[in-house]
């Protein structure tokens, strides 16, 4: 191949990992690296230095380095994610990362009632305005629903107070960004979904937790229905 850079490197090597082409247990040595991708050993030694910190690689002295099994991944990695999304994993990973928010965005749903200053209630109900006009226009699947659907989850997680459930904004930002980039976020949005989010809000502004909460549920459950049978 033509001659790559540190960041293609890193890039071509993860996916061949998540795609299985380099199997759990495989061992890669810095010279094979170095001759297949026609770049210097310093940037072999960094492309490895980055999978090794995303526990996808594992480099020892006399036995070289070796594939490491999904379960010691960096799951929430963006660029991970972006792997995943653009190889054979992409289905599972919608999946496991629409359980993951039916896991979390409830219980920030509920803390962003009781916690979410007054700016931040009246951006979560204009984006909610924004996600009923949009789909209503059937513009579901547009760049400018996307924006709104991503604005919005973030704003819902950042507003929980939780520092540890706000750190899960960017994988999922990256997830609905996926989806939406793959074609698999339709024009007219699941009634049941939409609507949710719209009383989510509400509940939110009116600092009512408990029906925040039961909202959320309701409309990732919608959301996970649909991943499932369309993948």
């Amino acid at each position: 191949m033509a001659r790559a850079s540190h960041d293609s490197v890193v890039d071509a090597i993860g996916m061949r990992i998540v795609d299985g082409d380099l199997a759990t247990g495989r061992v890669l040595t810095l010279a094979d690296l170095e001759s297949e991708y026609a770049v210097s050993r310093t940037v072999v030694r960094e492309a490895v230095r980055v999978l090794e910190a995303m526990g996808m690689l594992a480099q020892r002295r006399r036995v070289g380095i070796t594939v490491r099994p999904p379960a010691d991944w960096s799951a929430l990695d963006t660029r991970l994610i972006g792997w995943q999304l653009a190889g054979r994993r992409r289905d599972q990973l919608i999946v496991n990362t629409t359980e993951l928010r039916a896991a979390i965005e409830p219980v920030a749903a509920r803390l962003s009632a009781r916690r979410a200053t007054d700016l931040q209630r009246g951006e979560i109900l204009r984006l909610a305005d924004e996600l009923a006009r949009l789909g209503a226009a059937g513009l579901g699947n547009s760049p400018e629903y996307l924006a709104a659907d991503i604005a919005f989850h973030d704003l819902i997680l950042l507003s929980s107070g939780n520092l540890m459930l706000a750190a899960a904004r960017a994988p999922i930002a990256a997830a609905i960004e996926g989806r939406a980039m793959h074609g698999l976020t339709p024009g007219v949005p699941n009634p049941d979904a939409l609507d949710n989010h719209i009383e989510t809000a509400a509940a939110i502004g009116r600092a009512d937790a408990d029906a925040a909460e039961e909202h959320t549920r309701r409309y990732v459950a919608a959301v996970l229905t649909e991943v499932r049978r369309t993948i």
